[in-house]
Parts: C-alpha cells; sequence; structure tokens
C-alpha cells in the first residue's frame, strides 16, 4: 500500500499576504480558494511539480501559531538556478550551503547536500535541497 503526503497546512496571521508571497514569490499554483461561512476560508496551493499542497487559512488549525512550522523542505535539481529564482521574485534567501558530505558518489557535488533556507511572512522556515539525481 503506498502513504502518499498530500497536504501540510502551513499557519499564517494574513492569508491574503501568506497567499500573494506563496503565489506570485514562490510561484505556487492557486488550487482553490475557498470561504465557508465567515470563519472558515481554506487556500490551497502547489509547488510546481510536486504531489504535495499546502493549505493557509483561517479557521483550519487553531493550535498552531502563525510562524510555527519549520523544517518545511523543497527539492530542487539545481540550487544555484532555484535560489536566483527566489531572489529574483523578491524572496530573502540565504546564501547556498554545504550540509555534511554526500555518503555516495554523485553527477553533482552539491545533490543531497546542497542547501538554501527562507522564511515566510509569518516565520514559517523553509529549506531548498538539491537533488538532481537519485539512486
Amino acid at each position: 500500500m503506498n502513504w502518499t503526503l498530500e497536504v501540510v497546512v502551513v499557519p499564517v496571521s494574513d492569508v491574503d499576504r501568506a497567499k500573494a508571497f506563496y503565489a506570485d514569490q514562490l510561484g505556487f499554483a492557486v488550487d482553490h480558494d475557498t470561504r465557508i461561512g465567515d470563519e472558515v476560508r481554506i487556500v490551497q496551493l502547489t509547488p510546481p511539480g510536486s504531489g504535495c499542497s499546502i493549505v493557509i487559512g483561517t479557521g483550519v488549525v487553531p493550535d498552531m501559531p502563525p510562524g510555527s512550522l519549520k523544517g518545511l523542505q523543497l527539492v530542487v535539481p539545481d540550487i544555484h538556478k532555484a535560489r536566483a529564482e527566489l531572489v529574483e521574485r523578491g524572496v530573502e534567501v540565504g546564501e547556498v550551503q554545504v550540509l555534511g558530505e554526500n555518503p555516495r558518489p554523485v553527477p553533482d557535488p552539491l545533490d543531497n547536500v546542497g542547501f538554501v533556507f527562507f522564511t515566510d511572512p509569518d516565520g514559517n522556515a523553509w529549506a531548498v535541497q538539491q537533488i538532481s539525481s537519485r539512486a
């Protein structure tokens, strides 16, 4: 049986600001923006090429304060290209870092160990890792 992770809830304080950040600056597709009465709004966004989406909104998860989610990770085939795209879109992103050593030979020395980091406007923390090929 396959178990797939399809949605991660990201706690935010301002849904419109977060939607603009994820859609306009990160390039996530807006799958839907649904209002269920006056108290609940659910916005689902999906990173390009991803099988997993994020959900932001109001009335979604009351126990998670905005900015409390850390360690979300995206994977790209070229960390330098990804960083350049983020910078071009106005995202404050760190420099490329090499974390650790590759456990086996890989085609590109940054595979598995090349990362950049950024936060959304609320402080939810993201990592971007380079993996251009898998074993």
